[in-house]
């Protein structure tokens, strides 16, 4: 009898501490995902401060032309693209002709198209977005429709 409740015992203690480790795995996973969540923030929001840093520049320049303001736009788009492309963000603008997508486009209007294929985009109206797998903002499309003729 003592044996066995030695035994018994000793399964007891095993299983209070499987049961603690278990919850330190949980707690160090869900830590894990609140630093990700945070420091995956944190990099995109550092990405965009050169873009925000230029775009004030650009407006407490006085006596520019037009030709200066384009240039600026045009650079400051530039760093825009690369801090989303270093966070893996992408726009999604697909091609006329391209199949539509439900999972990634939203018709918006139907185009009467001779001689086209069914469902497949027509114009981009507004272009998407996607964070790495996840969608963000689906594009807003014209789809082309057969115009009956």
């Amino acid at each position: 009898l003592d044996e066995a409740q030695k035994q018994v015992a000793d399964y007891h203690d095993q299983l209070l501490r499987a049961h603690a480790e278990v919850e330190n795995v949980r707690r160090r996973a869900q830590d894990d995902v609140a630093k990700a969540r945070k420091f995956g923030t944190e990099s995109f929001a550092e990405s965009l401060i050169p873009v925000r840093d230029s775009l004030e520049a650009a407006l407490a320049q006085e006596n520019q032309t037009v030709d200066d303001w384009k240039a600026g736009v045009e650079a400051t788009l530039r760093q825009l693209n690369t801090a989303f492309e270093r966070n893996q963000m992408r726009e999604i603008a697909p091609a006329p002709g391209e199949a539509f997508d439900p999972h990634l486009h939203e018709a918006l209007v139907q185009l009467p198209s001779p001689g086209v294929t069914v469902n497949t985009v027509a114009d981009v109206i507004e272009p998407g977005y996607a964070l790495g797998d996840r969608l963000l903002r689906a594009a807003k499309v014209a789809v082309s429709v057969p115009d009956g003729s």
